[in-house]
């Protein structure tokens, strides 16, 4: 039976809202400043070696080398240059704003001009950009063209109806993987999965491994890193008789030339951080679901090897192999859900 005093319900509510809002912004703004200071040590540090460029590359090696063997993920060399570049932006610790993230940040430390800087942030907080909104209007140059248009009006309407759907919640803060790693604590991947996804993720998998062709799993929804963003691979598995990775992203809709392109550097990233000398060059697979069309796309591999060609052509699924089991899944899942309707 519901509580007949909806006033009195909601002002409990409230209550819970705001604290854990409070604690979300509480949790971020503590890395925040954490990563200020670090960087902030760094840069000082540096200014002790006589050559400082060649001191700096050693420091935030060795830094990175003993802070990831003690605290785990999360201090990669580029993570530590970007915590020094975070604070060489903000000398002035008074100048940060609470209410973002450290996603939000590192977006903005790309920015060359101070002014920039400054009002993307203060546009942020106002507009509760989430990092997606924030990385749009940065990406569309919305401060730019703010200062030359003449109808100024026209281009923050455009604006705000292009970012409608990504404000920032308290929960997004949570999400964020660099809180998760800066608190040590199991990144949750179902946040990246929705549930079909999931249901074909997890048909794919088992498809693999029932093969019989040398594929053993790794690793689901492995985040790897740029330099300023974060990306999600649906399945990562290593066949042990090619001696390769395997990693395979999948597509809802229509395969696009972006989708190719970053699957490739999903493959040069994984050569670049996973792979060790004794194993070939990393194999990337794009499942496309469009209905009626699916489409399977390997990436580009060196054919400079030709007996590695020869090997992955005998040892992973056949195009037509993954296109029928992926259809077949399908189908599965739109039945089961007609069934349930």
């Amino acid at each position: 039976m519901k509580l007949q005093n909806n006033n009195f319900y909601d002002s409990v509510k409230t209550i819970l809202q705001t604290a854990r809002d409070n604690a979300y912004k509480q949790v971020n703004f503590i890395m925040v400043e954490a990563y200020w200071n670090i960087g902030k040590q760094i840069v000082e540090e540096e200014q002790k070696g006589e050559d400082r460029a060649k001191y700096g590359s050693y420091l935030i090696k060795e830094l990175s080398k003993q802070l990831s063997d003690e605290f785990g993920k999360g201090f990669s060399q580029q993570s530590i240059r970007n915590m020094r570049q975070f604070y060489n932006c903000f000398p002035i610790r008074s100048t940060l704003w609470s209410e973002l993230s450290w996603s939000h940040y590192k977006l903005i430390i790309r920015l060359k001009d101070e002014s920039a800087r400054a009002w993307y942030m203060e546009e942020a907080v106002k507009s509760h950009w989430s990092v997606r909104a924030l990385d749009r209007q940065i990406g569309t140059h919305y401060y730019e063209r703010l200062l030359s248009s003449r109808h100024m009006d026209s281009v923050k309407e455009e604006a705000k109806e292009k970012t409608k759907g990504l404000r920032l919640t308290s929960k997004d803060i949570i999400k964020d993987p660099y809180v998760l790693e800066f608190l040590d604590l199991q990144e949750n991947k179902l946040f990246h999965e929705s549930e079909v996804e999931s249901a074909l993720i997890e048909k794919i998998q088992a498809f693999l491994l029932e093969l019989g062709r040398g594929f053993a799993f790794v690793d689901r929804q492995k985040r790897i890193k740029t330099e300023h963003s974060d990306f999600y691979i649906d399945l990562v598995f290593y066949n042990y008789i090619l001696k390769c990775f395997v990693v395979i992203d999948l597509k809802r809709g229509k395969l696009t030339h972006q989708d190719v392109g970053q699957m490739d550097m999903y493959v040069r990233m994984f050569d670049d951080l996973e792979k060790s000398e004794e194993d070939n060059p990393t194999i990337g697979i794009i499942l496309c679901t469009e209905k009626d069309n699916t489409v399977v796309k390997y990436s580009v591999i060196d054919d400079s090897d030709n007996l590695f060609v020869s090997k992955y052509q005998l040892y992973l699924p056949t195009q037509e192999e993954l296109k029928a089991e992926i259809e077949k899944d399908i189908l599965e899942l739109e039945l089961k859900k007609e069934t349930y309707e």
